[in-house]
């Protein structure tokens, strides 16, 4: 069966839960105010598209394809990102809820976040690597074995995790957020 090809498309306002969701490649299109949660974008391939204002909560990304994507104001709860083809992973997000999603051995080097909420997110293993974290919410956010290396954490809010248990050379802290990466300690800082 010949995959569907989608090239410099916009799909505005499309609800995926009451029609199905056509797997195939999608390149340089814009999916704007859809809802796609729970939806299966299993063997999908997206390739330098955008996602605005779109609902992607607890979608399947089974060997899925996210190679340039930027989701902005995008709601995107429980996703487990580290099901999606590592091969040129590379997406930003802005404005976007990430809650209980799963980066799990993820290399998020050519990423970014900015003005998220990644509460309870899981980056364990994954590489962050020059990875900006700009006004981002890391409440209870997973950091073990992470690569922290030169990322940039100033703006970031609410994260708390182990530096022996992470490497950080290079990475910027505001002295606030310093704080988070001394709680193994049960010290009190006023």
């Amino acid at each position: 069966m010949k995959e569907k090809y989608f090239e410099d498309q916009k799909f505005e306002k499309i609800d995926f839960t009451q029609k199905e969701f056509t797997q195939g490649a999608y390149e340089g299109c814009k999916f704007i105010l859809c809802n796609f949660s729970n939806a299966n974008l299993s063997n999908t391939r997206f390739i330098d598209c955008e996602f605005d204002q779109c609902n992607l909560s607890n979608v399947k990304l089974i060997k899925t394809t996210l190679n340039t994507i930027r989701f902005t104001n995008c709601k995107l709860l429980g996703n487990n990102f580290d099901q999606c083809h590592e091969f040129l992973f590379a997406c930003s997000f802005e404005g976007s809820i990430l809650d209980y999603s799963s980066f799990y051995k993820r290399s998020l080097k050519n990423s970014g976040f900015s003005n998220c909420n990644l509460i309870e997110v899981d980056f364990t293993d994954a590489d962050l690597t020059g990875v900006g974290l700009h006004n981002c919410d890391l409440k209870n956010a997973k950091f073990e074995n992470t690569n922290l290396e030169k990322a940039d954490l100033r703006t970031a809010r609410n994260y708390s995790f182990d530096p022996e248990l992470n490497k950080i050379k290079k990475a910027k802290f505001s002295l606030v957020g310093v704080a988070g990466l001394l709680d193994k300690y049960g010290i009190v800082i006023e």
